[in-house]
């Protein structure tokens, strides 16, 4: 897959990708921004500002107007914020791309933040907040990061607390949207049927896009000295857990062979924790092992949703399934399996416009906040050559680096109150 990756004088990058044959386009809009970039007083500030480029601009008075307008594409459309990265984007028939950027470039340039529309979308983001929170399987997440980073930005939740969220002012958002959507740390991402002129048409739509200098996201810790258990107390008759490592940050040489490792541990039905937990003790519904890279740390980790009076069979199961990595290398069966497997979950996963772009969003936006080359933007292709490289010795090398007691981390949702009954289990 060919891309090619243009730098307007303002700043700005325009990355084009597109996809022979296709139909659609997703314009996405990615920025070097999120929850790491916030202090404890503005916790929360970066994902409420994403809601609030719907609300309203000079030329779209309103969130309705907005809307409509997109609904009228025929497409789809949202945002999202995380730790890092804050997007917008818009999918549809490739023949209304004009306007889809007319629409994004025109709330990230002309929302007003209006005082009442702030105080109704506070309502909103609580009851999202709540929502999550009733959410164990979505907020396991959360609470596990919160257990790696500690109270840091790198390990507080991308929503924030109910206090910031209700303090928040209009100056709060001006300020945050000054400092952080700037031409420097923004990207225009465009994959699938792309108009000759689609560099002119982001040329014109973003002509006032500020140019001055992007404030730093703060720095993460990436280091423990023992394991450590984090506990959320609720009544529940399924307990969700995440028990993970810390690995290695986005660009490192070992990402690859992360990828295979993590892929054999938890990511098919045939998969060796899927196999144990589910198939042979019938010990949850869903069980997998995962992975996230971000600029500066990175970590792997398995979630499960067990029966409570399970949890400490399926934490001996799994602790079982890390120690056989470190014992025993992969066989060749098994390792050509799940290179397959990555293969073919790649190539799926890269038929979407949308994925596409999302694809290239996230390196260029990492890449950018680590102050590396964008030059080392990966294609499927380059990533796949990578993992078909990847040995069975390389796979248990990374396992007796990075499955190590001091390393692990334990979160918990259910009915636990005391960590002590869960420390012997932390051993191998």
């Amino acid at each position: 897959m060919n891309y090619t990756l243009t730098k307007l004088p303002s700043g700005l990058r325009i990355l084009s990708a597109p996809i022979a044959g296709a139909k659609t386009a997703t314009i996405l809009v990615a920025v070097a921004t999120g929850s790491k970039h916030e202090t404890p007083q503005s916790s929360g500030i970066a994902h409420f500002l994403e809601h609030m480029f719907f609300k309203g601009t000079k030329k779209r008075p309103n969130a309705q107007i907005i809307s409509g307008e997109l609904d009228r594409l025929g497409g789809q459309y949202n945002a999202f914020t995380s730790k890092e990265i804050t997007g917008y984007w818009v999918k549809s028939a490739a023949v209304h791309l004009p306007l889809a950027l007319d629409i994004v470039s025109d709330m990230l340039l002309g929302s007003q933040f209006a005082s009442e529309e702030i105080e109704r979308e506070k309502g909103v983001i609580i009851e999202e907040f709540n929502m999550y929170l009733d959410n164990p399987r979505a907020y396991i997440g959360e609470l596990f990061e919160a257990c790696l980073y500690g109270d840091t930005p790198a390990g507080r939740d991308t929503i924030g607390t109910k206090k910031n969220i209700k303090n928040f002012t209009r100056a709060d958002f001006i300020n945050y949207k000054k400092n952080h959507y700037t031409a420097a740390n923004t990207f225009v991402i465009v994959a699938g049927k792309i108009p000759a002129d689609f560099k002119k048409m982001v040329s014109q739509n973003f002509k006032n896009y500020p140019q001055t200098a992007a404030k730093d996201k703060l720095k993460t810790k990436d280091s423990q000295s023992a394991a450590k258990i984090k506990l959320h107390y609720k009544k529940t008759d399924q307990a969700h857990l995440a028990l993970g490592v810390r690995t290695s940050a986005y660009g490192a040489t070992d990402q690859p062979t992360l990828k295979v490792l993590t892929t054999i541990l938890g990511g098919s039905m045939s998969s060796r924790l899927f196999t144990q937990l589910r198939e042979r003790n019938g010990l949850c519904y869903y069980v997998r092992a995962s992975t996230e890279a971000y600029t500066d740390s990175g970590y792997l980790v398995t979630n499960a949703g067990v029966q409570v009076n399970n949890i400490e069979k399926a934490l001996k199961l799994i602790m079982v399934e890390y120690k056989k990595l470190i014992d025993e290398p992969v066989s060749k069966a098994e390792l050509e399996k799940v290179k397959q497997l990555i293969f073919g979950h790649t190539v799926m996963g890269l038929e979407g416009t949308d994925e596409t772009a999302e694809w290239f969003a996230g390196q260029a936006v990492i890449l950018q906040e680590q102050k590396e080359s964008l030059t080392k933007i990966k294609t499927p292709e380059k990533l796949l050559a990578e993992i078909k490289a990847v040995t069975a010795e390389q796979i248990q090398t990374l396992a007796k680096k990075i499955f190590v007691e001091h390393n692990l981390n334990l979160a918990i949702i259910g009915p636990y109150e005391d960590e002590k009954k869960f420390v012997a289990l932390l051993k191998f």
